[in-house]
């Protein structure tokens, strides 16, 4: 099976992008290198510098003859987007149409969205369920809301089989491929910095919630997991139809949790401060995977020991020899 990778060169894409190889697919990477890294396009998959703003080039790279796409290409900082609301619009939902759009001219008619548990906003309940409301607070989440809609109604009209799958916080590596980004905004490789020493302490927003230890929880799948559920969803997609698949642990960690494996898999203290709650935090966020475990085979089964020790290799392995 011939496969695109949309944003193949970022953290998520990357790695799928190598499992589809191991896999023994054929991999093509689209992806502008706006946030990814040329580097991180796994040996053994063809590469097109290409944004999905431009059509024709979506066009020529989707002539080549795909049997699927995996779409991971998009914008996806929460505050990045309520500041600049109209460059996510513009990214994330044009993007997809002119993806939309090539995919149908050449016949290439099955999809897989990297969604977001972003789409239901602050839920009424957890674990979140696929049936629950979808009130998106921020932008971003918007986006990817739309986009879901946009990829049912594709389904409908004109035939594509397509899978969604919401998760909410993604960690760890497949080995060289790990998260690297500009600006990080994500507890664990915040954690992991303080143990390289980058920063001096992490600060931990709110120890007076509502759960066993006083600070947030939050739902944390390993890449490599949520890769497999990719390949699964790619795999069982069929004509017509649109999925929609949460993806959790079932649980959720707290924050301290975090910080107290980390102190464990690197050896280091440390430091954490409490900075006091942010507006609109929820106490809880969690999703459920009943749908997808029953219907797909899937199940998350790395740790969040295997999520910290595997982005602290990669940690240290980007840092300076000596």
């Amino acid at each position: 099976m011939k496969v695109l990778v949309t944003g193949g060169a970022g953290y998520i894409g990357s790695v799928v992008a190598q499992q589809l190889l191991d896999g023994g697919y054929d991999v093509v990477v689209l992806d502008d290198l706006s946030t990814g890294h040329r580097d991180a396009v796994p040996e053994g998959a063809a590469f097109e510098e290409v944004s999905l703003l431009d059509l024709d080039a979506t066009g020529r790279v989707l002539a080549g003859g795909f049997d699927g796409v995996l779409h991971f290409a998009a914008k996806s900082l929460v505050g990045e987007s309520m500041e600049r609301p109209e460059l996510y619009y513009r990214n994330n939902v044009c993007g997809t149409l002119n993806l939309l759009d090539a995919m149908r001219s050449q016949g290439c008619r099955r999809l897989v969205f990297s969604s977001t548990a972003a789409t239901y906003g602050e839920p009424a309940q957890v674990p979140i369920r696929e049936d629950a409301v979808t009130s998106p607070t921020n932008a971003y989440g918007a986006t990817k809301l739309a986009i879901d809609a946009m990829i049912s109604f594709e389904c409908l009209a004109h035939g594509l089989g397509a899978a969604s799958l919401r998760y909410f916080n993604v960690a760890g590596a497949l080995g060289p491929r790990g998260e690297r980004h500009a600006v990080e905004t994500h507890l664990i490789p915040i954690v992991l910095q303080v143990a390289l020493g980058q920063r001096d302490a992490v600060a931990v927003f709110g120890t007076d919630y509502p759960t066993p230890d006083g600070t947030a929880v939050r739902d944390y799948i390993h890449v490599q997991d949520l890769g497999r559920a990719h390949l699964l969803a790619l795999e069982a997609s069929r004509a017509g139809k649109h999925v929609i698949y949460n993806l959790g642990n079932g649980a959720g960690f707290s924050v301290r949790e975090v910080v107290d494996v980390a102190r464990e898999v690197t050896g280091h203290p440390i430091p954490a401060r409490d900075a006091g709650r942010r507006a609109g935090d929820p106490s809880v966020l969690v999703a459920a995977s009943d749908r997808i475990q029953q219907e797909l085979g899937w199940q998350a089964e790395k740790t969040l020991q295997d999520m910290v020790a595997d982005a602290w290799a990669f940690a240290r392995s980007r840092q300076p020899a000596g």
